[in-house]
């Protein structure tokens, strides 16, 4: 069963009317979690959208990307988006859910942070008001804000992107501390331990930029010891 067959599913049993921020409350075990994180990522995205006003065909396509989105689960999709769109609740409120979900999870902020930087960024612009919306959902969510800086070296163009941010660390730590940190970065970026989080397959394949960024950090910072 698909994970689009499974949201279909999930956004049925809802009660007529019943708004799409409620359903995070029917998702909180395994292997549902899944179909809650892909639901998060997609309503905040729909929620973002309205932050620079504007749906691009490439941020459509990163949604594509994300989640392998096909042909006959574009309807289920769609429908995940444009709930989110209509629905009263705003981003805030979305993101003390999920949080209230995953909260206790570590690593799934970075997982949901991502996709949004994915989308974010696809149109070739990071809009002020998306910066705006990424730092106010990445607090409501508890991601440090040197994490949150490291991941938008990695995704912004004009960020700040010299090894030591990407990693999250600073010049003045020894090596054996920020090979520990990379080590960790790793170990968190294994395809088991985002099942784990609750990570969709479908959205696993994010990590690989994450591993390739961090693996290329390191490699500087050691290069030049």
């Amino acid at each position: 069963m698909s994970i689009w067959t499974r949201i279909s599913q999930a956004l049925a049993s809802l009660s007529q009317g019943e708004p799409l921020s409620t359903v995070f409350d029917h998702l909180r075990s395994p292997p549902e979690r899944s179909v809650a994180f892909t639901i998060a990522v997609i309503a905040l995205g729909a929620k973002m959208a309205k932050a620079d006003g504007l749906v691009t065909r490439d941020e459509v396509t990163a949604f594509r990307e994300v989640f392998q989105i096909e042909a006959k689960d574009e309807a289920n999709a769609a429908r995940v988006f444009n709930m989110a769109r209509q629905d009263v609740a705003g981003f805030e409120e979305y993101a003390q859910r999920i949080k209230g979900l995953f909260g206790a999870i570590k690593g799934t902020p970075d997982d949901l942070l991502e996709g949004l930087f994915h989308i974010a960024v696809a149109d070739g612009e990071y809009h002020p008001n998306e910066d705006v919306f990424l730092t106010r959902v990445a607090e409501i969510l508890g991601m440090e804000e040197r994490a949150f800086v490291a991941m938008r070296a990695r995704f912004v163009p004009d960020a700040e992107a010299d090894p030591y941010t990407v990693l999250g660390v600073t010049p003045d730590m020894d090596m054996a501390a920020i090979r520990k940190v990379w080590r960790q970065l790793v170990r968190d970026t294994h395809p088991d331990a985002m099942f784990a989080r609750g990570v969709p397959e479908e959205a696993i394949k994010l990590a690989e930029k994450r591993l390739i960024d961090v693996n290329r950090a390191w490699e500087q910072i050691n290069e030049a010891a």
